[in-house]
């Protein structure tokens, strides 16, 4: 029992060296986190902050995971700190944006038009709408036991890659400097040092002094030794609204979640292999890949349990969605069904004229006939 104790004790520390050492290496941004797909945001407590828009893109090869990621952010912040857990020492870039143009523009469901006979709301003789259509400081002193492995300047951000190994360190320091540990982050945490998973703690800062921090953020490329394809999602339990994640795998093989982790199943949006060019090319060193685009939502935050674990499926089925353009079957410009309904309308009439006609004829006389 008094083992267990110890161990606990330990564990806790161990908890607190890291989020102490994030807090050194990202200034002053002492304030609660902010749940996104991969990672926390921090910011200041009096900012709005939001997330609108996460991207993600996950190249592997079975052995080196590369995550490229692009946020959109809403906010009057100037400055905030993204937190991200990784399995293995982390090499971090600045990515190329047109990546996601190239993958949004190939995972593109395709339009396809089917016709129909007869006239709907719109259409004549229903059309009575009006026309419209619907529609980097300076870093703090370390701790013993906490190694700062790598520290870069990427465009406007300040990237420190970190790693906590020695729980004993740094007993009060959160107190004595003022840090306010965000509401159950160490929990979440918790699972990442006990498998000594290491951290990258980004700032992010506007690229014009004293202006907020919003609109679309340069794109980072996390690039890490892996044996499993996996993607972490465990900190955006904390998230206080519902959690979209929409992510590009390449891979060699059509790829699918392991587990959906709390959220609802996840969509396949595309399926199919790429060619290796352009941004996706350079990404993937000039391989081949079988790219997969999933869709998920979380409706309830708090019910994410883990990471995504992501696993080949049985087979590379390719898939793609159709968007079906319905339109009213014309010839000419003229609907088939005013054609088919007055021609039959004609023929009738035809008919019946002809019916009188003869009709007529029998019953007037014929010249010279006796009367």
């Amino acid at each position: 029992m008094r083992g267990n104790i110890q161990e606990f004790g330990v564990r806790a520390r161990l908890v607190t060296v890291l989020l102490a050492v994030l807090a050194l290496q990202l200034g002053s941004l002492i304030s609660p986190a902010y749940a996104c797909g991969c990672g926390a945001m921090v910011v200041d407590r009096n900012a709005e902050f939001s997330v609108a828009r996460e991207s993600s893109v996950i190249d592997w090869d079975g052995r080196t995971e590369q995550i490229v990621m692009r946020f959109t952010v809403d906010s009057d912040a100037p400055e905030a700190a993204w937190i991200m857990p990784v399995p293995s020492r982390a090499d971090v870039e600045l990515a190329d944006s047109a990546l996601f143009d190239e993958l949004v523009e190939i995972a593109a469901p395709v339009h396809r038009t089917r016709h129909y006979f007869w006239p709907r709301s719109g259409d004549w003789p229903f059309d009575d709408t009006d026309g419209a259509g619907a529609g980097a400081p300076q870093p703090g002193a370390a701790a013993p036991g906490v190694g700062v492995v790598g520290r870069e300047r990427l465009g406007d951000f300040d990237v420190a890659r970190l790693t906590a190994t020695d729980p004993d360190a740094l007993g009060d320091w959160l107190a004595d400097n003022g840090f306010e540990l965000p509401q159950g982050l160490d929990k979440d945490l918790e699972p990442y040092v006990d498998a000594g998973w290491e951290y990258v703690a980004v700032r992010l800062a506007s690229s014009t002094k004293g202006t907020a921090l919003d609109g679309t953020l340069d794109p980072l490329r996390l690039s890490f030794a892996s044996e499993k394809l996996v993607y972490p999602m465990r900190l955006s339990r904390r998230a206080t609204t519902a959690q979209s994640l929409g992510l590009f795998v390449l891979a060699p093989h059509r790829m699918e979640p392991r587990d959906t982790i709390g959220g609802s199943d996840p969509e396949v949006t595309y399926a199919g292999k790429v060619e290796a060019r352009g941004a996706v090319g350079r990404l993937t060193g000039g391989k081949e890949r079988f790219l997969t685009a999933l869709d998920q939502h979380f409706p309830e935050p708090a019910r994410i349990n883990g990471d995504h674990e992501l696993v080949a499926t049985g087979h590379d089925t390719p898939f793609r969605r159709v968007i079906w353009d319905d339109d009213l079957l014309t010839v000419a410009g003229v609907p088939v069904w005013l054609l088919t309904v007055g021609g039959g309308a004609a023929v009738v009439a035809v008919a019946a004229l002809s019916l009188l006609r003869v009709r007529a004829s029998r019953r007037t006389p014929t010249p010279g006939a006796a009367l």
